[in-house]
């Protein structure tokens, strides 16, 4: 803790002093002053499409720039510092409102349009025609809106990425895993680093990913090149297997550079008037304050830039002034380390026990109950007073798969505060995230049908909560996520009322201390992870319940069992699920289901709408909810409302 407050302090005392990390280069690749076919968005006019490549350059002297993971090492340029380069696409209104939302890209593609705009995959990664983006929200808003990569081991055609700095000469422990789909006597995989030697590379077993390692008899390895190997696998191998390398890699790249490609090219379009930047016109830039958004993958790197003193520039000026992480749950992610792995996400299949959700889990300084630690996600951004406002929305997955309960309570399962700079809320019945367009449909690998539940209209919603509380127009709306306090965070044991037809069987990932080592990493201890309370009906009572689970025809839960097993941690990864009610009473009871039937609750047609129509107001004047979308949710509920 004196370490990280050093440095905080440290950074705030040279914020005066100017340093020079920054752009040096801003290169564009094209320059559409008509794009999307010349769409006009509201009464925003037209939209300027940038396609560019950003070159920053980073001081290793500097002690804002003190975190990135071997930078001493790194390469240097004619003056000293340190370069990467940075993919960026920037949307620009004709007339924007000020502000910048910019999304840091998940695996190479935005997301964020996708959520808000109502778009498809293909047209979130095109960006061409005019009906690609979607209803046009955000443009329509008049938000300019910049996508950034900054994740240094992906390249590809329309793939956004950073291009990063090797460290030549460097070597260290690197693990990978990977699960074998099929009962393949052998097979080849690539490894994330070059091997610097072959004979203490070691290879072991786990039957499940939360099974103890083993390496049986028959199963072997060889090097087919320094980043290639091929597994034998032992006798009676099994589909669903993990499998993995310990090993010592060479020459890892500068992947933490990331960080500072996403705060200097956010700095760069908000503050540079040169001719370089493309938004500067006549002396101004029209921007005034900034958003950073991320989802998921993203979104957890945010709280990485955030813990490590990044929304700080190279002038010592506020980068974001709001931040809309979104399902990062309490995690963070593998990317500035020694021979990182960003691509990596801890769920309850793949990538178990890397570093990417250690403490500190939530916003405010909390002492570890198993190390003594004490640490925030705020430390750093406290100390050089450069803490944006904060809206993190997650879903209910998120608890069972990201141990989003860690970020309302402290190491020990008591009930923690939130700071007053930040605002959670969770999707009810909702699973990592959903298309706009979105029905529940069938998956062979999980014992459930699919929730349909999208929040893209609470995200909205909260996009233009936080950009008035940024600009002190209005307050945020109170966080609503389950908590202790209202009793709507509960153990796993006590999450559901007795006799509901729900396969659960306290399934949830786990929350380990883990130890990284020169072999297998050891778990060391564990945090009490809590769930969501559900009411009657099977759905959870905290959170945002939006009218599909206010006025429920269903029962829409956060997880999904994977068919065949049963085991703790046994969930299919990102998943949410729904159990519909029954249509009669006679029905119901036949079936010896709890839960009101349809005939019940929604005796005629309009029952059921004016059911929706009370939820969606009550959400619109909470400021959870635009009245566009409410509208829309009435019409939908019209046309689901025929006789039973």
């Amino acid at each position: 803790m004196l370490k990280r407050l050093s440095l905080a302090v440290a950074m705030a005392a040279i914020a005066a002093v100017p340093c020079r990390a920054e752009v040096v280069r801003f290169d564009n690749k094209s320059n559409d002053a008509n794009a999307l076919q010349g769409r006009e968005f509201a009464n925003r006019g037209g939209v300027r499409k940038i396609v560019a490549e950003a070159t920053i350059a980073v001081d290793p002297a500097n002690p804002i720039n003190n975190d990135i993971a071997d930078l001493k090492a790194a390469p240097r340029d004619a003056k000293g510092r340190v370069e990467a380069k940075a993919d960026v696409v920037v949307l620009r209104p004709e007339r924007p409102n000020g502000a910048m939302v910019l999304e840091l890209v998940n695996r190479g593609g935005q997301l964020f349009l996708s959520l808000v705009d109502d778009m498809s995959d293909a047209a979130g990664q095109r960006l061409v025609l005019g009906q690609d983006m979607g209803n046009g929200f955000l443009l329509d808003q008049g938000f300019t809106v910049v996508l950034a990569g900054w994740q240094g081991d992906l390249s590809g055609p329309g793939v956004m990425g950073l291009r990063a700095p090797v460290a030549k000469g460097l070597t260290g422990r690197s693990r990978e895993q990977w699960i074998m789909g099929g009962a393949e006597p052998t097979a080849r995989v690539s490894l994330s680093w070059p091997a610097a030697k072959a004979a203490d590379a070691k290879i072991y077993l786990r039957e499940r990913p939360d099974s103890e390692p083993t390496t049986p008899n028959g199963l072997s390895f060889k090097f087919i090149d320094d980043q290639t190997i091929e597994v034998v696998r032992q006798s009676g191998a099994k589909a669903g297997e993990t499998y993995d390398l310990v090993y010592t890699a060479r020459d890892p790249g500068l992947y933490g550079m990331g960080f500072a490609a996403v705060r200097d090219i956010a700095s760069f379009l908000k503050n540079d008037t040169s001719a370089m930047n493309p938004l500067a016109v006549g002396g101004k830039t029209g921007l005034d304050r900034a958003i950073a958004t991320g989802i998921s993958q993203s979104g957890r790197v945010m709280r990485d830039m955030l813990y490590s003193g990044f929304n700080q520039d190279e002038k010592g000026r506020v980068v974001f002034e709001g931040m809309l992480p979104i399902i990062p749950g309490t995690r963070r992610s593998f990317t500035n380390a020694r021979f990182a792995q960003p691509g990596r996400n801890s769920g309850p299949q793949w990538n178990q026990l890397y570093p990417i959700d250690q403490f500190p889990f939530t916003y405010a300084a909390q002492t570890d109950s198993l190390t003594g630690k004490t640490d925030g996600l705020l430390m750093r951004c406290e100390a050089s007073k450069t803490c944006p406002k904060i809206i993190e929305i997650d879903s209910e997955y998120e608890f069972y798969g990201s141990r989003a309960s860690l970020l309302v309570t402290d190491t020990k399962g008591a009930a923690a505060t939130l700071p007053d700079n930040v605002r959670a809320f969770m999707m009810a019945g909702s699973p990592h995230i959903n298309a706009f367009n979105a029905v529940s449909t069938r998956n062979s690998s999980c014992k459930m049908a699919s929730s349909p539940v999208f929040y893209g209209p609470v995200a909205r919603a909260l996009l233009l909560d936080l950009d008035d509380w940024m600009t002190g127009k209005a307050p945020p709306p109170a966080s609503r996520y389950p908590n202790l306090a209202d009793g709507t965070l509960v153990a796993p044991k006590d999450v559901y009322p007795a006799g509901l037809p729900l396969p659960y069987r306290q399934q949830y990932l786990h929350a380990y201390l883990v130890q990284q080592g020169q072999g297998e990493p050891q778990i060391k201890g564990e945090y009490p992870v809590l769930l969501p309370k559900a009411g009657a009906d099977g759905n959870a009572l905290g959170g945002v319940r939006m009218p599909i689970v206010d006025a429920p025809r269903a029962t829409y839960v956060g997880w999904n069992p994977i068919v065949g097993f049963d085991g703790p941690q046994d969930l299919c990864d990102h998943a949410a699920s729904m159990v519909p009610f029954a249509k009669t009473k006679a029905e119901r009871i036949a079936a010896k289901d709890p839960r009101l039937s349809l005939e019940e609750l929604y005796p005629t047609p309009t029952t059921y709408i004016a059911a929706v129509q009370q939820s969606a107001i009550k959400l619109v004047q909470d400021r959870l909810l635009l009245r566009r979308d409410a509208e829309a949710m009435v019409k939908t509920a019209d046309a689901l409302s025929t006789p039973h």
